[in-house]
């Protein structure tokens, strides 16, 4: 029987003594419950993912001086073997690091594991910095099991579809007894599905026992979520950590089969996840909790127009921070009715934020004076319109310049796909929290945070009204942009593609097939192609955005701008 130890940390990328401390406060638990083993995730050393950090020359000093350091107290828990990921240097030609899995026991290393497919798509970039491993099973036996190990996409690839090697056919032929991967794997609406699919099913064609484990935080745009687990292969996933906090604990191999640290069967391990609105809720709040954190924030601002996105932002922030950390500034212009800043009242009275009000209709018209005199020409329409965005926006970084808060962009995905946003204005932050989500799901978003709060956060008066910039008189976003239902589902295909869900996928394509049956819906799919296309280079100078989708804006969706689209 062996006892192994999960410890699914929030690590801080370049943190190296702080996440060597963390590291070594969890190991210390497993040798308290007993433990054999004590699993971290990927690169849980330096954290995941460092960039271009491992580039500069002092950082492998870093890492190897915090290599030293985990050595010297898993010398002081002589019973304990201990599975680390970090950087290490390679030899031979190719780049100069290795993605690896260390194995230290008794102050040594045991065994070292060089991850052998790096993944260059979506999100990852790691062929940038890392040589792959040689096309080798590592095995080491621990008690009387023989446990295979691998890192990350070297079980991600059994399917075969991806990479010309697959190594977890080589370990199969290892014969371990138990196959323990480490994982930094980030979290986007059904990815834990995903894992459990693509795990769960080489667990059963390969007879092995699987322990997954994963890391959880909020990495800039990326979000983690644990939710480490075990598979068997009759049985299937067979154990769940919690998803979105740090969990340490213990559970028991014996025969083929896991058990809780006491004996006692894991509980049932539901086939779905929670729900995809509370699941948006909770990647959300937590990557907002880490990112203001780890980048020195308490506190953030919010322009609160009135309107549903700065309404969810300033709810969701409220939630993730708790309301005595978030500001609301209300600007009206000349053309904001009296509903909309009553509404921001409404709004900052139920999550009880502070709401300040800076009107800007002096500001907007003394740019207009100066404006015609230094050019000879009125200002008016478009360049009219984006002048209040921008004062708005000036305002808000003049906030956070002076008391030290973050600035929140509260631009949606479908908005800023088509550039439906002024630069230097309303795209002004230092984050994103909605921008990966349609504006359909904003207001599906808003109707649940308020069902799971029990009661009206988000007033129904802004979830109920037309959606509008109040820029000019009248204004409003179907006056630009087609009916949101429609956009949405034209532009999940056009961003989203195949990477959707077989429901959201069969759904976008038979919406936008039907659409295209005449020519206005087959012009209006071509000018929302066009709008998305001629609108990169404004994405390319937002804030960064939290992700929760299978392909977001920013490191995910990689497009040119100087291009031809057809």
């Amino acid at each position: 029987m062996l006892r192994i130890t999960i410890a699914q940390l929030n690590i801080t990328v370049g943190d190296i003594e702080g996440n060597v401390d963390r590291m070594v406060a969890a190991a210390r638990q497993a040798a308290a419950e007993q433990s054999d083993i004590v699993v971290f995730s990927e690169l849980s050393l330096c954290g995941y993912y460092p960039g271009d950090m491992l580039d500069e020359p002092e950082f492998m000093q870093r890492v190897e001086a915090g290599v030293a350091a985990l050595q010297a107290a898993s010398a002081t828990l002589p019973d304990l073997h201990w599975v680390v990921g970090t950087p290490t240097r390679a030899s031979g030609p190719g780049k100069r690091l290795h993605n690896s899995l260390l194995v230290l026991h008794g102050g040594q290393v045991r065994l070292s594991y060089a991850k052998q497919l790096l993944p260059t798509y979506n999100i990852f970039d790691e062929r940038r910095h890392f040589e792959p491993g040689p096309d080798v099973a590592k095995v080491l036996r621990v008690g009387n099991a023989q446990v295979g190990l691998l890192v990350c996409e070297d079980g991600w690839n059994d399917h075969g579809a991806d990479y010309v090697t697959n190594p977890f056919v080589r370990l199969r032929d290892a014969a371990p007894d138990l196959v323990i991967s480490i994982n930094a794997s980030p979290s986007h609406v059904g990815k834990r599905e995903q894992r459990h699919q693509i795990f769960g099913g080489s667990s059963r064609r390969h007879g092995l026992p699987i322990l997954y484990v994963n890391q959880v935080g909020g990495h800039d745009q990326l979000v983690y979520d644990g939710a480490s687990f075990a598979a068997e292969p009759d049985a299937g996933i067979v154990f769940e950590a919690p998803r979105f906090v740090e969990d340490v604990r213990t559970l028991q191999f014996d025969n083929g089969h896991f058990s809780m640290g006491d004996g006692q069967a894991p509980a049932p391990v539901p086939a779905e996840g929670i729900p995809t609105m509370e699941f948006y809720r909770q990647q959300i709040m937590l990557g907002l909790k880490d990112y203001a954190r780890r980048c020195g924030f308490r506190q953030v601002v919010v322009g609160s127009s009135g309107g549903i996105d700065s309404a969810l932002t300033l709810a969701l922030a409220a939630q993730a921070l708790g309301p005595e950390n978030v500001v609301g500034i209300t600007m009206p212009s000349r053309y904001s009715s009296s509903g909309s800043v009553d509404d921001s009242v409404a709004l900052c009275r139920n999550l009880g934020v502070q709401l300040f009000t800076h009107p800007i209709a002096d500001l907007v018209a003394g740019y207009a004076q100066q404006f015609g005199q230094s050019f000879d020409q009125p200002l008016a329409g478009l360049p009219l319109e984006n002048l209040q965005a921008r004062i708005r926006g000036t305002v808000l970084m003049e906030y956070s310049n002076a008391f030290g808060h973050l600035l929140l962009t509260t631009g949606n995905k479908s908005e800023i796909s088509v550039g439906y946003c002024t630069l230097y204005g309303d795209t002004n932050g230092g984050l994103g929290l909605i921008g990966d989500l349609y504006k359909t799901e904003v207001f599906a978003l808003s109707r649940h945070v308020n069902a799971q709060a029990g009661r009206e956060l988000i007033p129904q008066a802004i979830i109920d009204k037309e959606p509008s910039a109040e820029l000019a008189p009248g204004q409003r976003d179907v006056d630009s942009l087609p009916p949101y239902p429609v956009l949405d589902e034209v532009l999940k295909l056009l961003i989203e593609g195949e990477r959707l869900s077989t429901a959201e996928l069969t759904a976008a394509q038979t919406f936008v097939s039907t659409l295209q049956n005449d020519d206005a819906g087959r012009a209006l799919v071509q000018r929302v192609r066009m709008m998305v296309a001629r609108n990169e280079y404004k994405r390319r100078q937002a804030p960064p955005i939290l992700r929760v989708r299978p392909r977001a804006f920013g490191s995910g969706r990689q497009m040119p701008i100087a291009a031809k689209y057809v």
